[in-house]
C-alpha cells in the first residue's frame, strides 16, 4: 500500500522557519495518515530534520547547485516522482511559484500575495496584522483563537551528544548557575542595536558579577570578540561554536536572552526562556515577535521614519539611525532587571 504524502515548501531563513513549525505540527495532527516532507534551503535543513513531525527534508540550494532555472526544474522532476497529494507553500517567491506550477499537484495552497499566485489551487489571505504563526496556521486551515495560536515550536536535540556538548561548555565556563545570553548580530545593519550601547548593558551586568554568554553564527565571531574585552572573566563567546539545535539547548540554561529582531529571538522562544527583543528599524507589528508569556519586546517608536522596511537595510536610509540611538541603554537595563525579577 502506498503512503500518502504532503509537501510543504519553506525556503526562507532560520527565524521564519522556526515560526513555520507550529503549522507543521498542527498539519500532522490534522492529517495523521500522511507523511510530511519539507523543501527548504541548506541553512534551515537542520531545523526541519529536528522536527518530530517532518518525515523527509529536501534541500534546494538556491545559491549553489540549484541557482539556475534549469537545475531547479531538474529538482522538480525528481520531486514529482514522489506523487505528493497536497502541497502547502508559506514561501511566496517567483521561483517557488514556478516550482509549484511544474509540480502540478492537484491540491496546492498558497498565500494571496505570492508571486504568480494563480498557480495555487487554493489561495489564503496573508493578513499583515497577524503574527507569522497565525498566518501559517491560516495557510493549513487550522482554527484558533487569541490564545490557542501560541503553539510552542517542537525541536528534538540529538540525544546525549548535544546535551553532553552543552554540559561540557557550561562546566568549562563555570556558568552552571545560569547566565545572561546576548545575541548582538543580524544580517541587516539597521536591525543591530548599537555596539556601544550593548557594551554599556554588558558592563552594567558584569560589574554585578553576572555571567554573559554571547551567541551567534560564525559571521558574528568578530563582533562578539570585541565585546568579550569588556570583562574577560565574566563574558564567554559562544558565537560560531554551536549549531542552531545546540544553541537552543544552550539557551535552556540561560536566565534571559537579549536579542535584536533576528533568528536568536525565536531560538530563545523554542527554549521557552525570557527573551527581550530589541527593535531598531523594524517593529513587532510585522508579526515576528516571540510570543511565549515570559518574553517582551522594546522599541523606540516616536519616529516618522519607522519602520523603514520589513527586513532592514545595510545603512539607515536617512543616515540618522535614531531608531537605535534613541533607545538608550538604561531603558534596556531597566527592562532586563524587571524581567529577571518577575518570577
Amino acid at each position: 500500500m502506498s503512503t500518502k504524502k504532503i509537501l510543504f515548501i519553506q525556503t526562507a531563513f532560520i527565524g521564519d522557519v522556526i515560526l513555520t513549525l507550529p503549522a507543521l505540527q498542527k498539519l500532522k495532527e490534522m492529517n495523521s495518515e500522511y507523511l510530511i516532507d519539507v523543501l527548504c534551503i541548506p541553512e534551515s535543513s537542520e531545523i526541519f530534520n529536528a522536527s518530530p513531525v517532518v518525515n523527509d527534508v529536501i534541500v534546494i540550494d538556491k545559491k549553489g547547485n540549484h541557482k539556475s532555472l534549469r537545475s531547479t526544474l531538474k529538482l522538480v522532476t525528481l520531486i514529482k516522482k514522489t506523487n505528493y497529494i497536497k502541497l502547502y507553500s508559506s514561501h511566496r517567491s517567483f521561483r517557488t511559484a514556478v516550482m509549484v506550477l511544474f509540480l502540478g499537484i492537484k491540491e496546492s495552497f498558497g498565500f494571496d500575495n505570492s508571486s504568480l499566485k494563480h498557480v495555487y489551487k487554493t489561495l489564503v489571505r496573508y493578513n499583515l496584522s497577524k503574527h507569522e504563526v497565525e498566518r501559517n496556521l491560516d495557510l493549513i486551515g487550522y482554527n484558533y483563537d487569541n490564545q490557542t495560536w501560541r503553539i510552542k515550536p517542537e525541536i528534538r536535540s540529538d540525544g546525549n551528544v548535544v546535551v553532553d556538548k552543552i554540559s561540557e561548555f557550561l562546566d568549562d565556563s563555570k556558568i552552571k548557575d545560569g547566565f545572561i545570553a546576548i545575541a548582538p548580530g543580524s544580517v541587516w545593519e539597521t536591525k543591530k542595536y548599537p555596539l556601544e550601547y550593548y557594551k554599556q548593558v554588558i558592563k552594567y551586568f558584569t560589574d554585578k558579577n553576572e555571567k554573559i554568554v554571547l551567541i551567534g553564527g560564525s559571521k558574528d565571531k568578530e563582533l562578539c570578540a570585541s565585546l568579550v574585552q569588556i570583562n574577560q572573566r565574566n563574558i564567554h563567546n559562544a558565537s560560531g561554536i554551536f549549531s542552531v539545535v545546540e544553541s537552543i539547548e544552550l539557551l535552556k540554561h540561560a536566565k534571559i536572552l537579549i536579542s535584536n529582531d533576528s533568528a536568536p529571538t525565536h531560538m530563545g522562544m523554542v527554549s521557552d526562556i525570557r527573551v527581550l527583543t530589541i527593535y531598531c528599524s523594524t517593529v513587532p507589528n510585522f508579526g515576528f515577535y516571540p510570543y511565549n508569556t515570559k518574553s517582551k519586546s522594546i522599541s523606540f517608536d516616536d519616529l516618522d521614519c519607522k519602520p523603514c522596511g520589513i527586513h532592514g537595510y545595510e545603512k539607515c536610509p536617512i543616515k540618522t539611525f535614531d531608531c537605535g540611538k534613541k533607545l538608550e541603554p538604561q531603558k534596556i537595563i531597566s527592562t532586563i532587571q524587571e524581567m529577571l525579577n518577575d518570577k
